[in-house]
């Protein structure tokens, strides 16, 4: 399991933000979960009209993004802390963002996630289906721990959650790196249903 630069997008990611842009309300608000340098989830959905709250663990990544993306707003903090107002966002991009965090951790979150979306607001998310824990990985340069879910409890812990999986999509991605082979990515295309708050 090896990552791509934060700034590369593959044709899968492109799909699913036009898969979520075609569905969002005019002038949505939308939050992008682990934003990185904002390519290019929060440059395109910026670029079509809509507002971005960007969260990142990484004070240089916020810096980036906040350059290469001024109209979107970026905050440097831990989404597994960030206070989320129910039904507050129209559209979540959640990609490859779990992967550092615990089992508990990445389902916790995304019932907060599910809960700040509106009802019928969208929600997309990336992932290595892998039934891992604590694996060890190369990002971004770096030595750091993994862990995700097997495609069928992931799609278990998000039903979980409260949302309504629509479609989803498998590819295969090779990193650049020349020790990195290919590994299986997962992209899952949600719906909140239900009432204000629930």
């Amino acid at each position: 399991m090896a990552r791509r630069p934060a700034d590369a997008t593959s044709p899968a990611h492109l799909s699913a933000l036009e898969w979520l842009i075609e569905r969002l309300p005019p002038v949505a608000r939308t939050l992008d979960v682990g934003s990185g340098t904002g390519r290019s989830t929060a440059a395109t959905l910026v670029a079509a009209g809509h507002s971005v709250l960007g969260i990142d663990v990484s004070p240089v990544m916020v810096e980036l993004a906040a350059r290469q993306v001024p109209g979107a707003e970026f905050r440097c903090d831990d989404i597994r802390e960030l206070p989320l107002d129910a039904d507050s966002f129209d559209g979540v991009c959640v990609f490859f963002s779990l992967l550092q965090m615990t089992r508990a951790e990445q389902s916790a979150l995304m019932r907060r996630l599910t809960r700040a979306l509106r009802p019928g607001g969208h929600l997309v998310l990336a992932t290595v289906p892998a039934d891992v824990e604590d694996v060890e990985v190369v990002f971004m340069g770096r030595r750091v721990l993994a862990t995700s879910f097997a495609e069928d409890a992931l799609t278990d812990m998000l039903e979980s959650a409260g949302l309504t999986i629509l479609s989803r999509h498998d590819t295969t991605f090779t990193p650049a790196h020349p020790d990195a082979g290919p590994e299986p990515h997962l992209f899952v295309h949600c719906r909140r249903d239900g009432t204000p708050g629930n």
